[in-house]
């Protein structure tokens, strides 16, 4: 896994972010979900470090990165903050401009990236999600049924993070059965459980959700409130047999936040880099 890859940490202000790198060309940030590490980019880094120089870290909070301490208005968890320590982890590597892609909460990170640094990201790819704001302004039964954990995850603390703890493995195995088929690879499981069972680990995803629900909404508001778009190229992706694909035209919500955008449905569920790891590659590979 990650073969001629090499693993880093980086020390960013007060944090510490891990990472791993690889391949030469124009630089690529890979930004994983929840509640995986950049570990779930195992299968489609390697082909897109043949063209580029991968970069494929954890977020703030995740995996073996730092984990802040929490706040009222959990600043230190919202996207805008998360992105800034990934474009301070990319300057210490030698990167002022780079591309980035992000899947589920690491896509939420990467186009707040793109709408606070627009000089820093050259092309922005976002897996299986479409802007915060506008899934709650869209949110209904059907949404609160569907992602019920992004309620639960950011009640007040302790009390999801005291439920998690009882049996975390137990949780983490329920929230990524979305599918009927078993596609992770045993060693992502690994690295996935072993962060996961860290209970600082799971607080800092709960107070990431925490800021979804109130301070990401707020940044995302004053955007759209301005009109203030995207403005570099955007392809978004989605699984078809996932929630996107039944409740939102993408494209359409997308094209509403930046000013040019592509994209196409996989025929997968949420997890497109390890359900589809080839159809996913290529797609990056042709956009980047």
């Amino acid at each position: 896994m990650f073969e001629n890859f090499e693993l880093k940490t980086i020390a960013v202000d007060n944090l510490s972010i891990r990472l791993r790198v690889g391949g030469k060309g124009p630089p690529i940030l890979l930004l994983h979900g929840n509640p995986q590490t950049h570990v779930m980019w195992h299968s489609v880094a390697p082909a897109l470090a043949e063209r580029f120089t991968v970069i494929a870290a954890d977020l703030t909070g995740y995996g073996e990165s730092s984990k802040p301490h929490s706040s009222k208005d959990h600043a230190a968890y919202s996207k805008r903050s998360m992105a800034n320590d990934q474009v301070a982890m990319m300057r210490k590597l030698g990167f002022d401009e780079f591309s980035v892609a992000g899947h589920d909460r690491g896509g939420r990170v990467a186009y707040r990236m793109a709408l606070d640094h627009p000089s820093v990201v050259e092309k922005l790819a976002v897996l299986d999600i479409i802007p915060t704001l506008e899934s709650f302004q869209r949110c209904d039964k059907k949404f609160s049924l569907g992602y019920y954990h992004w309620f639960f995850l950011a009640q007040p603390s302790p009390f999801p993070e005291t439920l998690i703890n009882q049996n975390p493995e137990n949780f983490w195995r329920w929230h990524t059965n979305r599918v009927s088929r078993d596609f992770f690879t045993q060693t992502a499981i690994e690295d996935y459980l072993r962060c996961f069972k860290n209970p600082e680990t799971v607080r800092a995803i709960c107070e990431d959700y925490r800021a979804g629900i109130s301070i990401d909404c707020e940044h995302d508001l004053i955007d759209q409130q301005n009109n203030h778009k995207i403005t570099c190229p955007v392809l978004a992706l989605w699984g078809k047999q996932a929630k996107l694909e039944q409740w939102y035209d993408t494209i359409e919500v997308w094209r509403s936040w930046a000013t040019e955008v592509e994209g196409f449905g996989i025929d997968c569920g949420h997890y497109l880099a390890e359900e589809e790891p080839e159809q996913t590659t290529q797609a990056l590979n042709a956009f980047f």
